[in-house]
């Protein structure tokens, strides 16, 4: 039976930064394992790894950096200079620049596929880390001091802790029995990539409608990565559109500020939930990413506070190398993630109540808030901060 300190189950974006994180901050003293259900080299097929792109906040590149992930991915991202908010046929908006805030970028977009493929170079490169792929795990069995996981082709492995960052539907939080709370947004969001007829300047935009907010993301060769929320029966309607169809449609929630919408990609779609746990360790048991919480993509939390979440529990396993499954160890992340991870939920899902109707108090209510928000900074710096990541973790 092979022997680990760490076993990660899931090798997509947040088990993959874990795993390097690890390896990096103990220097190779760590021997760590990675379960991965899917091909890493397979850009197609991994899901993890889709035709989606993510925002890497501020705060979240400093933790990049700070772990010597960086310099890789910022080869294949794109910079965002300006922020715009805005409230879909209302006079409520706000901006935010760069400028404003003496930054090269408030954030990154970056494509999952290509973070993926550096990814598992990096991981495959590592002498101290071990993928077990395409591979899931099956069983878990926990002792006063091990844990013993039994893959799906039988063979087992050992380490003194598991890390579930298995996804939403967790098979590990399964087998360790921590409950799932859930709550439907009645929401579906409708993903690709687009063309404008003007150049997006890495401007990012959120459009609030009465259907759902419509969010824009500049990308390389001036292309911009869109996620449109909507209704469920009206996310069917609008994928069944003709290219020309939907673009007209995309145009009218949208507007003009990036002139005619000229070409879309390969559409995809996924409903919309919060699925979170409120447990977040067990006996020599931690979970992070999507298995921890998935968020509304609304103001582009889920990843950020994901990221957050792995940077923490890789800071106190790193104070704890001779026996990094212990339970002081585990309690001090799950403690010092608390406050973060209930006001990111929290935020997230007022701002999806709050903006994805039409009703006269809320549409009247959001608008001054807008108004208020750019012409008062004390008013915007709150969500300036967690926009930016710059929180406490």
């Amino acid at each position: 039976m092979k022997q680990f300190d760490v076993i990660i189950a899931g090798g997509a974006m947040a088990g993959a930064t874990l795993a390097l994180a690890l390896d990096t901050l103990s220097q190779g003293k760590l021997a760590i394992a990675v379960v991965e259900a899917h091909p890493l080299d397979d850009k197609v097929a991994h899901p993890g790894f889709d035709s989606r792109s993510i925002a890497l906040s501020y705060g979240s590149v400093q933790i990049l950096q700070n772990l010597c992930l960086w310099p890789s991915l910022q080869e294949v991202v794109t910079p965002i200079t300006h922020i715009h908010v805005s409230d879909r046929s209302h006079i409520g908006m706000t901006d935010i620049t760069c400028q404003q805030l003496d930054l090269e970028a408030l954030g990154y977009v970056v494509e999952l596929a290509d973070a993926g493929q550096i990814y598992a170079q990096k991981m495959q490169q590592s002498p101290h880390i071990e993928l077990f792929c395409p591979s899931a795990v099956q069983q878990v069995e926990r002792s006063m001091d091990k844990v013993i996981v039994t893959l799906n082709d039988q063979q087992t492995i050992q380490a003194k802790l598991l890390v579930a960052a298995d996804g939403a539907i967790s098979t590990c939080c399964e087998q360790i029995g921590l409950i799932q709370q859930e709550h439907d947004f009645e929401q579906v969001a409708v993903i690709a990539n687009v063309v404008s007829s003007k150049t997006h300047q890495g401007r990012a935009f959120e459009r609030f409608t009465a259907d759902g907010p419509v969010a824009l993301l500049p990308m390389s060769d001036n292309r911009l990565s869109l996620v449109w929320c909507l209704p469920p029966a009206k996310a069917e309607q609008v994928l069944s559109l003709s290219d020309e169809g939907f673009l007209a449609q995309l145009q009218d929630a949208f507007g003009w500020r990036l002139g005619r919408m000229n070409k879309v990609g390969t559409r995809a779609c996924y409903p919309l939930q919060l699925r979170y746990r409120e447990q977040n360790i067990s006996h020599r048991f931690a979970i992070v990413g999507n298995a921890a919480q998935t968020l509304h993509p609304i103001a582009g939390q889920g990843f950020n506070l994901g990221i957050r979440d792995v940077a923490s529990l890789a800071d106190e396993l790193i104070k704890q190398q001779a026996d990094v499954g212990c339970y002081r160890g585990l309690q001090a992340f799950s403690q010092r993630r608390e406050a973060d991870r209930d006001a990111t939920i929290k935020l997230t899902s007022s701002l999806v109540h709050l903006f994805s109707n039409d009703w006269l108090t809320t549409r009247i209510g959001r608008n001054v808030g807008l108004m208020m928000m750019d012409n008062l900074p004390w008013l915007k710096m709150p969500l300036l901060r967690r926009t930016l990541g710059v929180v406490n973790r």
